[in-house]
């Protein structure tokens, strides 16, 4: 089933190996990354990343903050789920939204 996330229409979703890795060291489920991408918000986008732009999506399941990067190729409507984690607090502001600066 399709899923709406900010502007794009993804109509597959494919969990790159790192990805993987990552929700499975930081005990993240694939119904986690689906609820950043049902209630979460784009935070930064990175239209120049290759071989697709990604974007980072900040969502919160069971209070928890979460980070995907997701990156899209327009053409398949595809989105790769390029990692997830639980951003570290000492390096985003409070609302988990902005790296701190030095």
């Amino acid at each position: 089933m399709p899923e709406k996330i900010g502007v794009i229409d993804v109509k597959r979703l494919v969990f790159t190996g790192h990805a993987v890795r990552q929700m499975f060291a930081r005990d993240i489920s694939p119904a986690d990354v689906e609820a950043v991408f049902a209630a979460g918000t784009t935070i930064d986008e990175y239209p120049d990343d290759r071989p697709f732009p990604s974007r980072l999506l900040l969502g919160f399941v069971k209070r928890r903050p979460i980070h995907v990067v997701l990156a899209y190729d327009e053409g398949s409507q595809i989105g790769y789920v390029v990692t997830v984690y639980v951003p570290n607090p000492t390096l985003w502001t409070d609302d988990f939204t902005a790296r701190k600066t030095s």
